[in-house]
């Protein structure tokens, strides 16, 4: 195994593959460096003198400057690197060529499809509160169901609780409707993985069940249906019951068959990011994304303060003007949020990710977009919006895990790939498979980590790896279960931006 890695040849720093000790040497280009201090795995190591106020370079782009002159062979972290990030900023749109020269396989999947011609990945029930006011009744309706039945003939019965749907207003409001909204019509016409769904409202909340109700559209009247629990005489969750026993008879006559690789749409996420992220998992999923783009199929990016410092990369792959000047909203858009709250742009990486090794917004964001590979860029979406364009979209949504893994479920995606340097446990409503960046996280929980990426690191060939990978998405596309529905782990998380009554 290697011990370091030069990632550009531009690079002023390589990145220690395993720890460095004090007095030890490496070489780079040559060149023999005395090492000043130890280095732990994961982290920056200067390959020359860096002077106060100099760039340093990684993937061949400036991820801060040195706050203080550094002698070769120094540990450069968050100590003494500093983020170049201000404000907002203006773009100008230097279009690339992008040619991906994979071959077409006609791979497939077995999925669920639907009667409009929509595929689905699982085939399940879910009880949705349009208010968290309710939580609890539809948690028992989801519980009585699943000892009734044992969930027999579905892949499983889930209530989704939440705290939003009253007291709030302008945007926050908005932005609950639309979330809860994709989860309900999307049974069928916007996420086709519920095989049905039982809405429970209150009756006075702000997200009023009966407005909720046309505000969803058209729906699959026969898979989805509503309850106001204030206007139910007796026991609303003995009615509810009722209504999802009807439901769950209907879905379990669902049946999979052989869909074609083009259907499936994957969301792309990072969670507790490491100096292994842009090396290992980040640029697997790269790979992964530009053959399912090859396919035909669709991948999704999203965590839009994760991308600011690599943001011109995406938008000079902006397939046409149009997608340029959407992408530049995107990201001015979420700088303005954070500055109209008075929070610096910059204010990232997060106390796990500097331990890890990422020591500014730049180095992580760097990592984070080699997520969506090389394809070019074909649709934009604003938060709580739907895919409309195959291929590679950016979706607006912040970087907290459950918000954007939420926000990449809603707008279709039926897979989310998550990789992670320090792991976490979390699902969202649809299968979200962790991807380790390093070994260590692999073997130490199991319980987690669905793929281990850092193979690649001890010397797997990429190209191998990805392969596996991709057997591995389609076995899970097909029913297979990632550890996050193992272990009964699924959650929905809201965006929230303003005032609560």
């Amino acid at each position: 195994m290697t011990e370091i890695l030069k990632i550009n040849p531009a690079d002023n720093v390589v990145v220690a593959i395993q720890a460095q000790h004090k007095g030890s040497q490496i070489e780079v280009d040559g060149q023999c460096i005395t090492l000043q201090e130890d280095v732990p795995a994961g982290h920056k190591i200067a390959i020359r003198d860096l002077a106060k106020g100099e760039n340093v370079i990684k993937y061949g782009f400036p991820i801060g400057h040195a706050i203080e002159d550094k002698k070769a062979g120094s540990w450069m972290n968050e100590h003494n690197i500093h983020t170049n990030l201000a404000g907002l900023l203006s773009y100008e749109y230097h279009p690339k060529n992008v040619e991906l020269n994979i071959p077409q396989e006609d791979r497939t999947f077995m999925g669920y499809r639907r009667s409009d011609g929509q595929v689905g990945v699982r085939n399940e029930i879910w009880i949705i509160p349009t208010v968290g006011c309710v939580n609890g009744i539809v948690n028992a309706i989801a519980d009585r169901l699943r000892q009734e039945t044992g969930a027999e003939g579905v892949d499983g019965i889930f209530a989704f609780p939440h705290n939003y749907g009253c007291s709030q207003l302008g945007d926050d409001h908005e932005n609950t409707k639309k979330i809860l909204r994709d989860m309900v019509r999307g049974d069928m016409e916007r996420h086709p993985r519920g095989g049905a769904i039982v809405g429970v409202g209150l009756g006075g909340e702000n997200n009023q069940p009966d407005i909720f109700e046309a505000f969803c559209g058209d729906y699959r009247k026969d898979r989805v249906k509503f309850i106001v629990s204030q206007k139910i005489e007796g026991d609303e969750v003995e009615y509810g019951l009722k209504i999802a026993r009807e439901l769950y008879a209907l879905a379990r006559t669902d049946k999979r068959e052989a869909v074609p690789l083009s259907e499936l749409r994957v969301g792309l996420k990072c969670g507790g990011s490491d100096g292994f992220s842009g090396i290992t998992a980040n640029p697997l999923l790269g790979v992964f994304s530009d053959y399912l783009v090859a396919q035909g199929g669709t991948t999704v990016l999203t965590e839009v303060p994760e991308m600011f410092g690599a943001e011109t990369i995406l938008m000079d792959r902006c397939a046409n003007q149009q997608l340029f000047s959407e992408t530049v909203s995107l990201i001015n858009n979420f700088k303005d949020y954070f500055l109209s709250h008075g929070e610096p742009v910059g204010e990232n990486p997060s106390p796990g990710n500097k331990a890890g090794g990422i020591s500014t917004l730049e180095d992580k964001a760097l990592g984070c977009t080699q997520k969506c590979g090389t394809s070019l860029v074909r649709g934009v979406m604003p938060y709580g919006e739907r895919l409309q364009v195959k291929g590679l979209n950016l979706l607006s949504a912040p970087g907290n895990d459950l918000v954007a893994s939420t926000a990449l479920a809603s707008c279709g995606c039926h897979i989310v790939l998550f990789t992670t340097g320090r792991g976490t446990p979390f699902g969202t409503y649809v299968p979200t498979m962790k991807i380790a960046t390093n070994s260590q996280l692999a073997a130490n929980k199991p319980g987690w980590i669905d793929f281990n990426a850092g193979v690649i690191a001890e010397g797997e060939d990429m190209q191998q790896v990805a392969r596996r990978f991709t057997d591995y998405i389609i076995e899970v596309a097909s029913g297979k279960l990632v550890n996050n529905e193992k272990n009964g782990y699924h959650e929905i998380a809201i965006f929230k931006t303003g005032v609560t009554l």
